[in-house]
């Protein structure tokens, strides 16, 4: 099972490469990969792996707390769905190399996407998560959009694939709200555990099992193309053919079908399951018909012949008995048979005549009597027409509604009934897809006698899905099989029904006979069906209602952001700062009245360092000078770190003192660019109100929510966890690269996109890489500093900095590794280590310019920053392959010479990561806001220096004229 899974990953990542080394054949040979898995998947039936229950199963364990488990399950259900998937996903990939004549580059991509979205469909229906299950889920529909989308270039084809990734996300988000909720209430999170959860008395009265299904199966309609979200796959024929012959008729769009499937008998006995199903499907399908007999393109009679037919397909297996299940997956078999081959063929007379509007196609039927016949075949057993498995399929279908205890009175009836006058459309429709595209209006048109032969590739995959049509529909047993196997274990103690193709006559026959007649009379009076077809819909365009939400949230988008974010920095600062003053003292004053329990400090000391942070804190907001601001309150920084200390947190306020250093550094590159003076501001009295007010309400709420404690800290324990678990002493840097690792993960991903961002300002549209070269000796003159006295600032330095660096730049990286490697243990890590090594780097660019820092570090640090993010990815998912949950730590003892026994972790992999990408991010910083701007400064200069001497030359050309006129 994961081994198939793995050879469609790999298929999808070869996909490119060989449509581009081999051409359009390479699409046939990508289709061996599902084709083999077809089979596979077919022998399993064959040899009745699934008759007793059997079940081929798969779990990874990845943090169960939140039942996010890696849990793979293919079941007889699973199996129908994947040969689905893999049988057409196979024919679609062959036919793709005759439906396309040129290889343009992005068709390599295109052939990865599709192979991508057959692997994204299994993994959907082998899953046994159902968050796994949504994960698949999303990825179906992002996959769909790139492929709805592959002309780019056309505006039809932009809006569609936006228009069908914004729908089914929106189903899928609801899905998985719904998910949740169902999760929380009666604690199912696999779809394996949805049998016998709860008896349906304490269910059907429970509002939020209610909520949950309305949620979920807002998931599965939109994704299956069920109104009023119906639109999207009309529109979605903008797609190439083989998109549209396997997204939009077998596999996508079957998403929500086995969704349902699955679902359907557990929460059947909710109200609410068939309020939502019976009402949907039905409604889908009558409005799907009555569209498809107005349309004039033959694509879009197929697909409103889709929408018609999923709803059918939904209304009748989400019944949810054995008889209504088995109906229903006949119907999926035989709508994935017909619709597919059905689409093909219109991408097949497009192709050869370069349209597909039927007003112009006459004569087709006697030029092409292959597809012709192909055509007919699929259309009559899409219109149940006997002796093909679309007839067997409906008949089953009526048959289960007639009799079905679930359904018994009006229920039933109406559902009947919407299914008689559906099917009598799908008769109709069929009939005038096959005149427009085949008969002979008038003599053979001129596209039609244009066209060019239709290629092996186009009729084979069409011609082998017809007979498969014709095959099931005489020997119907042969389906009943399996799908028997699914449903003897999950219906036990259910009469087991066999598919069969003649059944006597019985009211299902007789209401075949009148379906037939009917729908043939509609084709036949057409025009007067014509004539009843409203210009406007009768209901209104859903597209249009579709468009006039997206122009309207545009507009209020539009409008509250330029209501909220006007341009003033000051104003958006004062009302972040005024909602974070007033709102949590509001809800502290309207909640219940809580006690505060203070006191004010352990020793003297704590309340002395307060007084003097209160002090350098109020000099701060008088001080004018703009460096010697930043410098006040630098020293408030340093006097939380000295806090730290005294309340015995060495390593916080280690960590404090470096972060506040680094701070300080980058924001003297900054403003040194700026006016040394701040201006002089009117009335500041508003803005020290509200910072007194911002004072006030975050020491309360933080006195409030301390005091609000009521049982043992989780604080209390960290250090037995963190030696026991962690194997190390230091339980902060334990908790940051072991414990919660995984926010750590987080938090250094941000720290990479922030140093790109901050690149990206100051360099705008440039590139920020720079050449990685090795140090050489730029002069052999004395020095201090490896830069040498070339540049105009090593000549301008002075020499006391250059020997203070020279000394300390190499003690402050021994430090740096002596954190690093003895964090796990003693205060300092990765992050305090990374700290210290950017100081450093910090000091020899201060001392001597961006030259100094080039030549100090002569590596990228967009690489560094990706070095470390790889290597700390790499340590958590790397348990993953021993069987391990990702982020277990592991570790080893050696006794090594001269030192005697020590403990090594993985996780001082995980924190070397940590350490590269503090440093990466501050040489980023240095190299933007530093050198950079240090370079466009030089480059003044030079400019201004140019300027100069040319008007210096100027001005001597002119005095040597004035003295040669003299």
């Amino acid at each position: 099972m994961l081994l198939l899974l793995a050879a469609l990953i790999a298929a999808s990542a070869l996909a490119p490469f060989l449509l581009r080394a081999w051409g359009r054949v390479g699409f046939a040979v990508v289709a061996l990969v599902p084709l083999t898995g077809f089979v596979w998947v077919a022998s399993l039936f064959y040899n009745g792996a699934f008759a007793h229950g059997a079940e081929v199963r798969a779990t990874y364990e990845w943090m169960p707390s939140a039942h996010l488990d890696l849990a793979f399950r293919l079941d007889g259900l699973a199996g129908l769905f994947s040969l689905i998937v893999l049988g057409v996903g196979a024919l679609v990939l062959f036919y793709c190399w005759g439906y396309f004549d040129t290889n343009p580059r992005r068709l390599a991509i295109f052939a990865a996407e599709l192979t991508a979205f057959t692997t994204a469909m299994y993994g959907l229906v082998i899953a046994d998560s159902l968050l796994l299950m949504y994960v698949f889920w999303e990825l179906t529909s992002v996959l769909s959009f790139l492929l709805v989308g592959y002309y780019g270039e056309k505006q039809a084809s932009r809006r569609a694939a936006l228009q069908a990734l914004l729908i089914t996300t929106f189903g899928g988000l609801a899905m998985l709200v719904g998910i949740v909720l169902l999760g929380r209430v009666t604690g199912v999170w696999n779809l394996s555990e949805l049998p016998g959860f709860a008896s349906a008395d304490s269910i059907s009265d429970t509002p939020a099992i209610s909520v949950a299904i309305v949620l979920i199966m807002l998931g599965a309609l939109t994704k299956s193309a069920q109104a009023p979200w119906h639109f999207w796959l009309p529109g979605a024929m903008a797609a190439p053919t083989p998109v549209s012959a396997y997204l939009h008729s077998a596999a996508m769009v079957k998403a929500g079908i086995y969704l349902v499937a699955r679902l359907a008998p557990d929460l059947a006995p909710v109200t609410t399951w068939h309020i939502v199903v019976l009402g949907t499907g039905i409604f889908t399908m009558l409005l799907g018909g009555w569209m498809a007999l107005k349309q004039t393109d033959l694509k879009l009679i197929l697909a409103y012949g889709t929408v018609s037919q999923l709803g059918f397909i939904t209304a009748v297996i989400g019944i949810g008995s054995r008889e209504a299940t088995l109906a229903g997956l006949a119907l999926t078999f035989g709508h994935s048979l017909f619709k597919a081959a059905l689409f093909m063929i219109v991408g097949a007379i497009d192709h050869t005549t370069g349209t597909r509007d039927i007003r112009e196609l006459s004569g087709l039927g006697r030029r092409q009597p292959v597809l012709a016949a192909c055509a007919v075949i699929s259309a009559a057993s899409m219109a149940g027409i006997p002796p093909l498995l679309g007839f067997v399929a409906k008949e089953a279908a009526l048959d289960a509604v007639l009799h079905e205890q679930l359904l018994v009175g009006m229920p039933g009836g109406l559902t009947l009934i919407g299914l008689v006058v559906g099917s009598v459309l799908t008769m109709a429709y069929s009939l005038y897809f096959l005149h427009g595209a085949f008969a002979d209006k008038g003599g053979v048109s001129e596209a039609v006698d244009n066209m060019h032969r239709v290629s092996v590739p186009l009729w084979l995959p069409p011609a082998v899905l017809t007979a498969a049509t014709v095959v099931f529909g005489l020997v119907p047993v042969w389906l009943s099989l399996p799908f028997n196997e699914y449903l003897n274990v999950r219906f036990p103690e259910d009469e087991a029904h066999q598919l069969e193709l003649w059944h006597g006559i019985t009211v299902p026959l007789i209401l075949t006979v009148v379906i037939v007649g009917a729908g043939a009379i509609m084709f036949w009076q057409r025009a007067v069906v014509a004539r009843a077809q409203f210009e406007q819909p009768a209901l209104g365009s859903a597209d249009a209602v579709w468009d006039a939400i997206i122009i309207t949230l545009s507009k209020v988008s539009l409008r509250l952001t330029a209501s909220t974010q006007r341009g003033s920095l000051t104003g958006n600062l004062a009302v972040i700062f005024f909602v974070l003053a007033f709102l949590p003292l509001a809800a502290l004053v309207l909640g219940p009245s809580n006690s505060i329990r203070m006191i004010l400090w352990d020793s003297p000391w704590q309340g002395t360092t307060v007084v003097f942070m209160c002090f350098i804190a109020v000099a701060a907001t008088v001080q004018r000078n703009r460096l010697s601001g930043v410098i006040l309150v630098g020293l408030t920084g340093f006097s939380l770190a000295l806090l730290f200390a005294l309340h015995g947190a060495p390593d916080l306020a280690l960590t404090q003192a470096l972060v506040e250093t680094i701070v300080m550094v980058v924001f003297m590159l900054v403003l040194r660019k700026m006016p040394t003076d701040t201006p002089r501001q009117g009335d500041n009295r508003l803005r020290a109100w509200l910072s007194i007010g911002v004072g006030v309400s975050v020491v309360v709420v933080a006195m409030t929510a301390i005091s609000a404690r009521s049982t043992q800290p989780i604080s209390a324990v960290m250090p037995d966890l963190a030696y026991h678990i962690g194997h190390g002493r230091n339980a902060v840097n334990v908790l940051l690269v072991d414990l919660r690792a995984g926010d750590t993960l987080g938090e250094i991903s941000v720290l990479v996109i922030a140093a790109t961002g901050v690149a990206s300002l100051i360099f705008g549209t440039g590139s920020f890489d720079r050449e990685s070269r090795r140090p050489v000796l730029l002069s052999t003159a004395p020095r201090w500093l490896a830069a040498g006295t070339q540049s105009e600032t090593a000549q301008n330095r002075s020499l006391m900095v250059d020997v203070a660096t020279r000394i300390l730049f190499p003690s402050m990286m021994m430090l740096s590794l002596y954190f690093f490697f003895g964090g796990h243990n003693a205060p300092g890590g990765g992050f305090a280590g990374g700290l210290v090594a950017a100081l450093a780097f910090s000091l020899r660019y201060l001392a001597g310019g961006r030259q100094e820092i080039e030549v100090a570090l002569p590596i990228d640090p967009a690489k560094i920053l990706g070095t470390g993010l790889f290597v700390s990815a790499a340590t958590a998912l790397a348990p993953m392959l021993l069987g391990y949950p990702p982020l277990t730590t592991g570790y080893i003892e050696p006794d090594l010479p001269l030192i005697g026994p020590v403990t090594i972790t993985s996780a001082l992999l995980f924190d070397a990561g940590v350490y590269l990408i503090v440093i990466g991010l501050s040489m980023h910083i240095l190299t933007s806001v530093g050198a950079h701007i240090d370079s466009e400064e030089d480059a003044r200069k030079e400019r201004a220096r140019d300027r100069a001497q040319k008007l210096k030359e100027k001005a001597a050309r002119r005095a040597s004229r004035s003295e040669g006129a003299t």
